[in-house]
């Protein structure tokens, strides 16, 4: 047998043609564009370590966040033993940042998920009928779109009262926005293909298919338009909680802390600048993994 008939038996088969070229999942090329971009790997790692940080509280922090142990120890400076030093109560200072990310995450979160509530059916009804129905849906974009969220915010919280379930219902009332603007682009863009023309030719009702075509084509932007009102939703809890009309003591809360903080950190400087470091890293890391999760879905949205 000649050299090069045995290199042609022993050599693998090569891929046909057809599965070369046959389509992949858009999910595929959605996270091969995620995995390319580092920032928001970094960033979605970093949050998983706060949201696993989180979760964990009871079991990596040494007392209660509201447990009033260190009373001779009070205002101490960080140390082996209070990572984060004392406040000015007596209060393991790293116990309450790890039970405030708790407080923060669970607003932004659950905020999150009632803005796709309010935004998903608007942002559909406004895209696929057009006319009446957009022009109204946008005039209250408008008028959201003008009014300061923080100002609006302050004044229903002053008015309604804080505690979580407020500042949820404040913080979607200002969130639904974005997700209902990302979801009309969508239907707008699928409202007049083939698909959808058919299932109206064989008699299908509006909602039948918005519910059963639209909605399920518009994910994409359901998902970034969630993990972008986190941040917004967080922010916000830690400008009520700041200004007194948030989270009441002594659930601690990173607002309320950095305001506390505020009134030592000439002396006692990490009683203002943990709060502030956590509240900047959880807001940046989300803000930068929205960001690459809506470049990977919709790369048309880039820049």
């Amino acid at each position: 047998m000649t050299q090069e008939s045995s290199a042609i038996k022993s050599a693998k088969p090569i891929e046909s043609i057809d599965n070369m070229l046959a389509p992949r999942n858009p999910m595929y090329y959605a996270w091969r564009r995620f995995i390319a971009n580092r920032a928001a790997i970094a960033s979605g790692s970093v949050l998983s370590l706060i949201i696993l940080m989180a979760i964990l509280a009871p079991l990596i922090t040494p007392t209660s966040y509201e447990e009033q142990k260190f009373l001779t120890e009070n205002l101490a400076f960080p140390s082996a033993s209070h990572w984060f030093g004392v406040d000015d109560l007596g209060r393991d200072f790293y116990t309450r940042i790890v039970y405030g990310a708790r407080i923060s995450l669970s607003i932004g979160f659950v905020a999150a998920a009632f803005s796709v509530v309010i935004g998903l059916p608007l942002g559909a009804v406004a895209g696929y009928y057009g006319g009446t129905a957009d022009w109204l849906i946008m005039r209250i974009i408008e008028i959201f779109s003008v009014v300061p969220p923080l100002l609006a915010a302050l004044l229903l919280a002053a008015l309604a009262g804080g505690g979580f379930g407020n500042i949820v219902l404040i913080a979607a009332l200002f969130g639904w926005v974005q997700v209902c603007l990302l979801v009309r682009g969508q239907v707008m863009a699928f409202r007049n293909r083939e698909f959808i023309r058919a299932s109206q030719a064989l008699g299908a009702s509006p909602l039948f298919v918005i519910f059963r075509h639209l909605i399920p084509n518009s994910i994409s932007p359901v998902i970034v338009g969630f993990v972008q009102a986190i941040p917004l939703a967080m922010m916000l809890e830690a400008g009520l909680s700041f200004l007194g009309v948030g989270i009441a003591p002594p659930t601690p809360s990173w607002g309320q802390m950095i305001n506390i903080g505020i009134n030592f950190m000439f002396f006692y400087w990490h009683l203002a600048l943990f709060p502030t470091m956590a509240l900047a890293v959880t807001v940046l890391t989300t803000t930068l993994f929205g960001d690459g999760l809506r470049d990977a879905l919709d790369p048309t949205l880039k820049g």
